[in-house]
């Protein structure tokens, strides 16, 4: 999947003597279509990943913590959810550290707090093309850049402020860093390679990590030192890895807890519980707030586990249009390097790429545990860098080899019957295209054939014949990735997005998806539910009592970013493009993601409406935080709203310990907090840590705490307390209570 206008003779390759390794124009000598091309891919990324951004919504969760990392250094430091530093966000804050930057910098906005995102989705690409330009040439390196720059995921996750932008990023740059140390045999690139991995586990925490037993396997076998050299070097990446890894949560484990924010999603309130628990085997194994364990937990967000989980009909739209070509292109790479030497770049590459998309495909195929679609951007990269240079190679061996002249024709015919499988799931979307698909890659294989051994002026036929070939392959993963920045599709804004029309029912896995699993109660990075689904387990209910399907943080099957899932907003309370959480419209509308109006709409500790805000900061006199509420979605959008602090009592899925009746009374009794809401699902029963703790909250604040009415901020919804978020059919009322230090017995 390649140019075929290369100028160098190529040998014939032989089952005998092992092939000549890919010839490649010396830097000099460059075609004079490489770098334009990359250039204008470039550019086509820059557009789909920008096009339209303010209109789009992103991830409340985490635009409410860059926003608190602006306002207060340890907040930036911890990555906590409030500036007051109650509790973090359930990942390491190693993005939000970079998105909080670029926000103390420019100001904070949606457009400050994704340049670094786009900047780093650019950047990726671009190592990706300069890694296999060195291995297979430019025009496998051309394919490859344009391959990551369409995948449709990839360009849901890149307008988003979720942090799986930086990690694969740091996991790409980690790859090209071992494969020049493989080439060079130098100890830098290997440390440098390690450095990348470490600092992409203080992104994501295990999944950083997923690749690398690929990566450091490679260099052990291929690299050119010796044996006890390649040992001793990969020991030393090894510190590296461990220093660059482990300084975060070292950090935070030397900062005594009274002094520091407690570690969202872990039990104890420590950085190192969340490596082990909920971001590391509970990915895998689920419990730890990832759902089920054991019976196909996570299977709502993408469908049940299982080895054919990724081409299902929630994730083959978003990742699988080029797995079956990676894989063949891989397989036949290898087997034409079969009795290469040792040391072979070529080999090393395949080897590398390889079991990077293997060992990701088989550990988002069977985990048990929260797996969202948008997990698997990090297959792109190694799909992409296989389509280009086994794409190379498998041209070269169709036009020098008879034998292998069947295997190019029969990938592209299988990435064409692939293709229009899935643009088929999508009933009544651009039925214009399967049909188009279809003709177009079939004329470009008989073409292929009846130019396979073309000479002279013969060969732009057959170059036109691979280009075509190419469109054809790469023509519905475009018209996914397009619909995003289009509005054409895509769907949950920043809570979980993804491209593309709706194929699945799965809870957050394209528009229009179904419920969530059984009790998981939508948590995850920041990623809740599906717009309009209903709870597939336990008749629908969520933790903490919503019933009829409702997510938290969203009435009625809402998205958790209730009121329009924005990316931001400064602390006048206006949210750029979007409707604020109190019920304003402060620009274009309604962000995709949730529903517009008022804040919260029932689930987990409701939320507040834009009068009720209004009065608790009149009336905050000097406490740290404006309100305490169950939930981390409400506490994330009154942050948006109020540019307050505001606690999170229980976190994302209401399982954090945070909050402890001791605690609030302590912080009640020191005038760091006056107004409570409780009620709304959020208290009472599922969540705090266990419904002992959350009783003993909610009973002690209902018995020692004065309800504020309604008519104190000047509501006219007729009702005397603050019920202030409520489900379509009344209940799931809350209510906000205020506590003075005379009220601590």
């Amino acid at each position: 999947m390649t140019s075929a206008t290369d100028p160098h003779p190529h040998p014939t390759v032989t089952a005998d003597a092992p092939p000549p390794a890919p010839h490649r124009a010396p830097p000099d000598r460059a075609p004079r279509w490489s770098l334009p091309a990359l250039i204008a891919i470039l550019i086509l990324a820059a557009v789909l990943y920008s096009w339209n951004l303010s209109g789009s919504g992103l991830n409340s969760f985490y635009s409410a913590a860059v926003l608190s990392g602006t306002q207060s250094w340890k907040a930036w430091f911890f990555g906590s959810l409030d500036a007051g530093n109650f509790l973090t966000v359930d990942k390491p804050p190693f993005a939000l550290m970079v998105m909080g930057l670029s926000c103390r910098v420019f100001g904070y906005g949606t457009w400050q707090m994704m340049l670094p995102v786009i900047l780093l989705a650019l950047a990726t690409i671009w190592i990706v093309h300069a890694s296999v330009k060195r291995v297979w040439g430019h025009g496998a390196a051309t394919v490859a850049a344009l391959v990551l720059a369409l995948t449709p995921i990839t360009v849901a996750i890149n307008r988003d402020n979720n942090p799986d932008t930086l990690l694969v990023f740091l996991m790409a740059g980690g790859a090209a860093l071992a494969l020049r140390a493989v080439h060079n045999g130098r100890l830098l690139p290997l440390v440098g390679s390690a450095v990348c991995f470490g600092l992409a586990f203080n992104t994501k925490m295990l999944q950083g990590y997923i690749a690398l037993p690929a990566v450091f396997a490679v260099y052990l076998y291929a690299a050119k030192p010796g044996l006890v050299k390649r040992i001793v070097n990969l020991l030393i990446a090894g510190v590296a890895l461990a220093v660059s890894s482990f300084w975060w949560a070292a950090a935070v484990s030397l900062v005594p807890a009274d002094d520091r924010p407690y570690i969202g999603g872990s039990t104890d309130g420590t950085a190192w519980d969340l490596i082990m628990g909920y971001n590391g085997l509970g990915r895998i194994l689920g419990g730890e707030g990832n759902g089920g364990g054991g019976g196909g937990g996570g299977g709502g967000f993408s469908g049940t586990a299982g080895i054919g989980r990724l081409f299902n009909d929630i994730l083959g739209g978003q990742i699988s249009w080029l797995i079956p070509f990676a894989a063949i292109a891989c397989a036949g790479g290898l087997l034409l390097r079969g009795r290469a030497p040792r040391t072979d770049l070529t080999r090393a590459a395949l080897l590398l790429w390889g079991g990077w998309t293997a060992l990701h495909y088989l550990t988002f195929a069977m985990a048990e545990g929260t797996m969202h679609p948008y997990y698997t951007s990090a297959l792109a990269p190694g799909i992409a860098a296989l389509c280009g240079g086994g794409g190379v190679m498998l041209l070269r061996a169709f036009r020098t080899d008879r034998r292998w002249a069947w295997v190019l024709p029969a990938g592209l015919a299988v990435t064409a019957v692939w293709a229009v499988v899935l643009l088929r799931r999508a009933s009544g979307w651009n039925t214009w295209l399967w049909p188009a698909v279809a003709v177009v890659m079939a004329l470009a294989i008989v073409s292929l054939l009846v130019f396979r051994s073309a000479t002279g002026l013969r060969v732009r036929l057959l170059a036109a014949s691979v280009t075509a070939a190419v469109v054809a392959a790469v023509a519905g993963p475009a018209a996914y990735a397009w619909s995003v920045p289009s509005g054409s599709g895509g769907g949950m804004g920043g809570t979980n997005p993804t491209a593309g029309p709706s194929t699945g029912s799965g809870f957050g896995g394209g528009p229009g998806g179904g419920g969530a699993p059984g009790g998981v109660g939508g948590r995850g990075d920041g990623g809740g539910g599906q717009q309009g689904g209903q709870a597939d387990g336990q008749n629908g209910d969520f933790p903490g009592g919503q019933q009829n399907g409702q997510m938290p943080g969203g009435g009625s099957g809402q998205a958790p970013d209730g009121a329009g899932g924005t990316g931001g907003a400064p602390p006048n309370g206006t949210i750029p493009g979007g409707t604020a959480p109190g019920g304003t419209d402060t620009g274009s509308g309604t962000r995709p993601g949730g529903a517009g109006g008022g804040f919260g709409g029932g689930g987990m500790g409701g939320g507040a409406s834009s009068e009720l805000i209004a009065y608790l900061k009149k009336h905050q006199d000097g406490a740290e935080w404006l309100l305490a509420v169950s939930s981390s979605q409400s506490a994330a959008q009154l942050i948006l709203s109020s540019g307050e602090p505001v606690i999170s009592m229980w976190g994302w899925s209401g399982s954090d310990k945070a909050m402890t009746l001791a605690r609030l009374k302590e912080l009640v009794k020191k005038g760091e907090l006056h107004y409570i809401q409780i009620g709304g699902g959020g208290m009472g029963g599922g969540p705090g840590g266990g419904g002992d703790v959350s009783t003993e909250v909610t009973e002690w604040v209902q018995k020692n705490g004065t309800a504020v009415k309604e008519s104190e901020y000047g509501s006219t919804t007729g009702s005397d307390t603050a019920q202030s978020s409520s489900s379509s059919s009344g209940s799931n009322q809350s209510t906000v209570y205020r506590l003075d230090p005379s009220d601590v017995g």
